[in-house]
């Protein structure tokens, strides 16, 4: 299982259930990081990419469905697990479309769960599902690189970002709102020029052609390789 190569980040507040959960997992060979509010499941994920992320939707600073927005804006890759005591309909429907992987219905059994956990890792666990790329970029969703002529880097999330939104649809023109609202809208310290910041620093790193600018339009990836 390849949780067991990366460690499993745990979003919960309940002591009992968060103590039970890590000692659980860590028998199965699991290492967890165990956090107890959505601002420190959001600080652990800038610092490492947990192999599937375990989330509450009851947290005690902010709603579980904020950070699952958060994590599908940011982390798109990241395989996600709801694991919440509501078992209304409508409240699995709206985590299942917003982004989980899987709704977990508390109280669960360790069994169950693990099992459903090997579920959603071998959906992901393809290679050809972790990279995208329009023929010149490439990008590895799970090691946070790109690619493009011949140089391969490791990224910054915010710059793995804003190139994983516009290589997920080549061709197609961002504006400054639409790339504003997709990636930065949580981060409410983020300054006005960000966008101009990571796309000169895209630039630096790999080339001007990386992303093209489409005056008083946006930016974009070309569709297709270069000729």
């Amino acid at each position: 299982m390849r949780a067991e190569s990366a460690p499993l980040l745990l979003i919960e507040d309940d002591p009992m259930i968060g103590s039970n959960l890590v000692r659980a997992l860590g028998d199965e060979g699991i290492t967890v990081v165990w956090c107890k509010d959505a601002q420190s499941g959001e600080n652990a994920l800038q610092i490492n990419t947990p192999s599937l992320i375990l989330l509450d939707l009851g947290l005690p600073d902010r709603s579980g469905m904020e950070v699952l927005a958060l994590v599908r804006r940011a982390h798109a890759h990241i395989p996600l697990m709801i694991i919440t005591a509501r078992d209304d309909v409508d409240d699995r429907v709206a985590g299942l479309e917003a982004g989980a992987d899987d709704y977990v219905i508390k109280p669960f059994g360790m069994k169950e769960l693990m099992a459903r956990i090997r579920a959603v890792l071998r959906r992901v666990d393809s290679p050809d599902q972790h990279v995208i790329g329009n023929g010149e970029i490439t990008l590895d969703l799970l090691a946070h690189k790109a690619s493009y002529r011949n140089k391969t880097l490791l990224l910054p999330s915010k710059e793995f970002a804003l190139l994983q939104l516009l290589t997920n649809a080549p061709g197609s023109i961002f504006s400054r709102e639409q790339i504003e609202q997709r990636l930065y809208e949580w981060d409410k310290g983020v300054t006005t020029n960000a966008i101009d910041v990571t796309i000169y620093a895209l630039r630096k790193k790999f080339d001007n052609d990386i992303i093209r600018n489409v005056r008083g339009i946006g930016w974009m990836v070309l569709k297709s390789p270069l000729s």
